[in-house]
């Protein structure tokens, strides 16, 4: 038996493994928390409304981060992105309550209100134009605001992606933003999407204001 553990110290050495395996598992946390908004079901593909899917869509292409893991009532996955880990992260609670699915992602793995960047749509803005933010109101979005009352702050940046104004103020809104964008728009708002890469990137290296005179347009 040369060399064996006397059985109380190999009792001390098991639990010793058990526990360091445990605090990995826990303690890999993420550096940061992007979330794009939309409504999960088909018939909603490729809506004005689901801009901010489509573009964590190609953020995780990119990245190559599948969204392949269930929890939190979202599909999510997790990417080295330089010198951050990332969560990937796709509520589908349906948009007016996506803090729902956030909340409880950022709060797992301890990532603060800062460093969460929200995708989302914004009838304010062209088709093509971005508007980043650090921290600010919802706008009128009822997606950010379910997420502002789940994490009980306006602090965190969101990137909205403009999908056009109502063509008159009589026209519904909610037909406006769950129809789809004629092809020369839906062309204009893709061609942005490298450039919402670049910018979560810059973001998450501290270069907002850079990011902002960059891609604000």
């Amino acid at each position: 038996m040369r060399g064996a553990l006397p059985r109380p110290a190999q009792c001390i050495k098991e639990r010793l493994r058990t526990f360091m395996g445990s605090f990995r598992s826990t303690s890999s946390g993420a550096d940061w928390l992007i979330a794009g908004l939309g409504n999960p079901e088909p018939k909603y593909d490729a809506t004005r409304h689901n801009a901010g899917f489509e573009a964590l869509d190609y953020l995780a292409a990119q990245w190559q981060c599948p969204l392949n893991k269930s929890k939190w009532q979202g599909l999510y996955g997790t990417a080295q992105v330089g010198e951050h880990k990332v969560v990937l992260l796709k509520p589908l609670t349906y948009m007016n309550l996506s803090g729902q699915s956030i909340a409880p992602a950022a709060n797992f793995y301890k990532i603060p209100a800062d460093h969460i960047i929200v995708l989302c749509d914004d009838i304010t803005q062209q088709p093509g134009h971005l508007r980043i933010r650090p921290r600010g109101s919802a706008g009128g979005h009822n997606g950010l605001k379910s997420i502002i009352a789940s994490l009980g702050t306006e602090e965190f940046a969101r990137i909205r992606i403009g999908i056009g104004a109502k063509p008159n103020p009589q026209y519904d809104l909610a037909a406006w933003v769950l129809g789809k964008l004629p092809p020369e728009d839906r062309k204009a708002m893709t061609d942005r999407y490298p450039d919402i890469a670049e910018a979560c990137t810059l973001l998450m290296d501290g270069n907002l204001q850079y990011a902002q005179n960059k891609f604000n347009r």
